[in-house]
């Protein structure tokens, strides 16, 4: 079994891919490896986003906490996806709850440091900001999409 370098595997991943050297330098200095067992919470809405999660293994479920009901699953995400968001606009909280389904492995950059290194250079802040804006979209979208597909109206 090849073992991976850190850098290698968030290379390798596709919220990443195509990034230079240098910028893939300077986030590692901000990563380590995590892992989250079955039905254990990642964020909850209103704590701090600590942390961007790179996906490498297993599913995340974005959940809506409803008064007097069971959470309502939004989305569910899985391996090569992100998931906090929220770490690079203020006020840095989640929006919403995220939940392992499964057995999750991912790799956790500390936010603050990525703020730091992102604002210390404004083309790794831009460069992230470009791998942002579609997933927020596409994010957006599916959740759109959900909302018609249970209240949506019957004709």
């Amino acid at each position: 079994m090849e073992v991976k370098s850190l850098e290698d595997t968030i290379k390798a991943h596709p919220f990443f891919a195509g990034v230079s050297d240098a910028f893939c330098k300077l986030v590692c200095g901000c990563a380590k490896n995590v892992h989250f067992e079955a039905d254990q919470y990642i964020g909850h809405e209103g704590d701090p986003a600590d942390h961007l999660y790179l996906l490498r293994q297993g599913r995340v479920a974005f959940e809506i906490a409803a008064p007097g009901r069971a959470p309502i699953v939004f989305q569910t995400i899985g391996e090569g996806e992100i998931v906090g968001v929220s770490w690079l606009i203020p006020p840095y909280r989640w929006s919403y709850d995220a939940r392992a389904v499964d057995f999750v492995r991912a790799i956790a950059m500390d936010a603050t440091c990525l703020r730091e290194k992102c604002d210390a250079d404004h083309d790794l802040g831009y460069e992230m900001m470009k791998r942002f804006v579609p997933v927020l979209i596409q994010r957006l979208h599916g959740t759109r999409l959900q909302i018609l597909d249970v209240y949506g109206t019957k004709t």
